[in-house]
């Protein structure tokens, strides 16, 4: 069995928030009429903006994310009040009965008005390496093209949701559905007005996340937690799955435009390329999500002259944010794309042309970002998967089929991917473990990274059961929990096993070296010589005794 945080019992007293939102894309927030709303039945409290005690933001990069509309509404699905209730039904009734005094405003809605206005929410980048503009005019053959990705909601099966309990002096337990759990504890304590040391995340697991509850947990939390304080009551905001999909940020969409040269067997000589995506109304990961696309346009293939600019947009939709890929997805579509064209373009199969640009061997296997690809398994990766896959007898197949039905179409692709593990910003590669051995023999395990359904607490598990030689069952992990290990990282960018793994290894193995030594003086037996297995240490003389024995002595 495994509870999720509505399933958890709250104290007796719970209250319930919901949240209101703008109907209006754009516009100036004229006023609201609360009446209807704090009259309906169950309603205990209501806040706007100005109720906030301390920063009415929730931005993870920049400050300009606010938690509740103030002044100005800046895209339809914006929170502007919360109202707190005796039940999760009364809340949502009473906040049906708001009456907004909005002014629109004209609304940049999508990435080609958005590039029309210059409106961006983050300057434009550009990267460029050898000599794009110079080799693509003396290229045999030249291509221009666009392509178009659309975005894509998260549907994680659990919605957003949050629990704020008040504790004692003053400080306050959040229990958050997030991938960052220090996120969320940063920006409620700034909500409140308090000091982080005031504020403790826990998250046991999430129904799914992929990106969705990397930033976009802390609104919840923060309006949660700041009821919880104004009414010295427990308070519970779980969003409905409508609101969710209103409110909460998606995969970036993006447009790419570009021209390239190449020679008639399909080797690309030069691309010049622009990535424009659409951020919404601020930042939020905007930054990263296309710096990582900028460092995906190349995918498997070697561009010795090549010029990448990157527009990230403003437009008065909702905030968008991490989603599985973290833009390299939309970074490869685009060098694909090309691929296809230039395929196309020639009459070539489209796996030729893939295969005669691949990364090389030498000045060929540098990346435009200057990092060399190693172990580079490519070259012998396609010619073997070609074969066992029967790609070419495949491909006549479906051209034959083809030829006799104008319907229904078949096809088929063979496309590489080189993906980078881990955060670009670098100091986020780290994590923290507390690993705890108990005079008993048992060990219970806390690190930072969180479970969404990848199995990461079982593996991080498993890494310490290998370091102590015990049985799995003889380690329990605890919830994510801020006051156990501070300052962590966002579990993301495929990096949450390799880690939070090591840092509970590292943890572990510390531990059991302390554990080697005692026994060695103990037993007057060499250190080298003895070892953790099957709940038993072996002292390396013909004796061993059982793991929790030598923890009790010790």
């Amino acid at each position: 069995r495994a509870r999720y945080l509505d399933d958890i019992e709250l104290p007796a007293g719970t209250l319930h928030a919901a949240l209101v939102i703008s109907p209006v894309a754009h516009g100036v927030l004229r006023g609201v009429d609360l009446e209807a709303v704090r009259a309906s039945p169950g309603v205990v409290d209501v806040i706007t903006a100005a109720d906030l005690p301390g920063a009415n933001q929730c931005g993870p990069v920049l400050p300009d994310d606010p938690i509740l509309a103030d002044e100005r509404v800046v895209y339809a699905g914006q929170p502007v009040f919360a109202v707190l209730a005796t039940s999760h039904e009364l809340a949502r009734r009473a906040a049906r009965c708001a009456r907004f005094d909005i002014e629109a405003l004209p609304a940049i809605l999508d990435i080609r008005s958005a590039l029309a206005q210059g409106s961006f929410v983050l300057p434009t980048q550009t990267l460029v390496r050898g000599e794009p503009q110079r080799a693509l005019e003396s290229a045999p053959m030249r291509r221009a093209g666009s392509v178009t990705m659309g975005g894509q909601d998260h549907f994680y099966l659990e919605g957003q949701i949050a629990a704020a309990l008040p504790q004692e002096d003053g400080a306050m337990l959040v229990m958050s559905s997030t991938q960052h759990p220090s996120e969320v504890q940063h920006l409620v304590a700034h909500a409140l007005g308090r000091a982080t040391h005031d504020v403790t995340v826990q998250c046991r697991r999430m129904g799914g996340g992929f990106g969705g509850k990397e930033s976009q947990p802390a609104l919840f939390a923060c309006v949660a937690a700041v009821l919880a304080a104004r009414t010295s009551r427990p308070v519970k905001l779980r969003l409905d799955r409508d609101d969710d999909m209103l409110i909460t940020g998606k995969r970036h969409d993006f447009v790419a435009d570009w021209e390239v040269g190449f020679d008639h067997e399909g080797r690309i000589r030069a691309l010049k390329i622009m990535l424009a995506s659409r951020c919404g109304h601020s930042a939020d990961l905007s930054g990263p999500v296309n710096d990582r696309a900028i460092c995906h346009v190349d995918n498997a293939y070697f561009l010795e002259h090549v010029e990448i600019v990157s527009h990230r947009c403003r437009t008065h939709t909702v905030s968008n944010t991490a989603f599985r890929g973290f833009g390299g997805p939309q970074g490869m579509m685009a060098i694909e794309a090309v691929i296809d064209d230039i395929a196309r373009a020639l009459g070539r199969d489209p796996l030729d042309v893939r295969r005669l640009n691949f990364y090389g061997v030498g000045e060929r296997n540098v990346t435009p970002y200057r990092m060399e690809v190693e172990d580079n398994i490519l070259p012998l990766l396609a010619e073997r998967l070609e074969a066992s896959s029967d790609y070419r007898v495949r491909r006549a197949q479906i051209a034959r089929f083809n030829a006799t039905h104008p319907v229904i179409r078949r096809g088929i692709a063979m496309t590489p991917v080189k993906f980078g593990i881990s955060f670009n910003a670098q100091m986020f590669n780290q994590a923290g473990a507390l690993v705890l051995v108990y005079t008993d023999g048992s060990v219970m395990l806390n690190h930072g990274g969180t479970e969404m359904g990848q199995g990461l607490h079982t593996k991080v598990m498993q890494v310490v059961a290998d370091v102590f030689g015990l049985p799995l069952e003889a380690i329990r992990i605890s919830s994510t929990d801020t006051s156990k290990v501070p300052n962590t990282s966002a579990t993301a960018a495929s990096s949450g096993s390799d880690l939070n793994g090591k840092a509970a290894q590292a943890a572990a193995l510390e531990i059991r070296q302390r554990l080697i030594e005692f026994a060695s003086q103990r037993h007057k037996v060499p250190a080298e010589g003895i070892r953790l297995t099957g709940g038993l240490v072996d002292l390396g003389n013909g004796q061993s005794q059982s793991f929790a024995q030598l923890v009790r002595a010790a």
